[in-house]
């Protein structure tokens, strides 16, 4: 795998947390990280955002799960997975061996799930440099519990979060016409970023059965076809919060994909439907974001980041 060798600098900062580019894995689409080791070198990307994680194991939704559409895909896995004691034992550590920047995600039904799962990791290696709080899951059975619609839920996940003892960063959700005061409440609680956002609602009918083709009915639309939305969504967080910092994602496939983000207000961009048809993306997104770099006359990723409200 040739490496980028543009001069940029991608160096960007989320809270207290630098990272040497602005890259990331979105959470929920390349498993637990340590699989894209055969397609790419984990530790090049600014940081590998894992799979969420209850604190206990967790069997997901029924098949069928996923179904491409024609400008992405519309899933409803569910938030599987093995719970965080088991990730800890037997996941983290073919990640860590890669010497990849690892962002633990965590999910719950209840604050005192949330706060659970943090407290499980609290004792999780250096290696994991921060905890991504999903409070914005669309593949639940009851959508309206969603922590990311209420101010005081969202206050109630990330607080509950800092158990972890690492620097927070919130998953919001781009399905309320509230996501900046989601943010603010997030950001007032502790988080030290914003994730903007998640997917979409959606749902796919099988019209031979006409029935819901997804084994749960309804599930989360993401790649290229959200992307508009994704974008605005960080926007409108920017516009409303200022300097805060945010971590834009939803249908990045490119270059030009992630510059959008970064012009909107994103510090960093998060690939992720992108990889299930090319999983070397992301690192073919960081080279060809030093390229765009070198073309445009861009010497510092600061330079982009927010560059759209003028």
């Amino acid at each position: 795998m040739s490496r980028r060798t543009a001069a940029v600098d991608l160096t960007t900062r989320l809270g207290s947390i630098v990272l040497p580019n602005p890259v990331l894995t979105a959470s929920g689409t390349a498993g637990h990280g340590h699989e894209l080791a055969d397609h790419l070198d984990p530790s090049t990307l600014g940081a590998v955002v894992v799979k969420s994680l209850h604190a206990e194991p967790w069997a997901g939704n029924p098949a069928p799960r996923v179904h491409a559409t024609p400008s992405g895909m519309v899933n409803s896995v569910g938030l599987q997975g093995p719970g965080v004691e088991a990730w800890l034992e037997h996941d983290l550590p073919g990640l860590a061996a890669t010497g990849a920047r690892v962002v633990a995600s965590i999910w719950g039904r209840t604050v005192d799930e949330f706060a659970r799962a943090a407290e499980l990791l609290a004792g999780a290696p250096d290696v994991v440099v921060a905890v991504e709080v999903n409070a914005s899951c669309p593949n639940l059975e009851d959508r309206r519990a969603l922590f990311a619609h209420s101010v005081t839920a969202t206050t109630e996940v990330v607080d509950a979060a800092g158990a972890a003892g690492r620097p927070r960063w919130a998953k919001l959700s781009p399905n309320t016409p509230e996501l900046p005061d989601m943010a603010a409440a997030a950001i007032a609680a502790g988080a030290e970023a914003v994730t903007v956002a998640n997917t979409v609602l959606g749902m796919v009918i099988d019209t031979e059965t006409r029935r819901p083709l997804l084994g749960a009915g309804r599930g989360g639309l993401s790649g290229p076809a959200i992307r508009p939305v994704a974008v605005r969504a960080v926007f409108d967080t920017r516009e409303a919060l200022g300097d805060v910092p945010i971590i834009g994602v939803g249908g990045v496939a490119s270059a030009e994909d992630a510059v959008q983000f970064l012009l909107a207000g994103a510090s960093a961009v998060q690939v992720g439907t992108a990889t299930f048809a090319d999983p070397r993306a992301p690192a073919r997104i960081l080279r060809d974001l030093g390229r765009w770099c070198d073309r445009h006359g861009v010497a510092r990723l600061d330079e982009l980041i927010g560059a759209a409200h003028g």
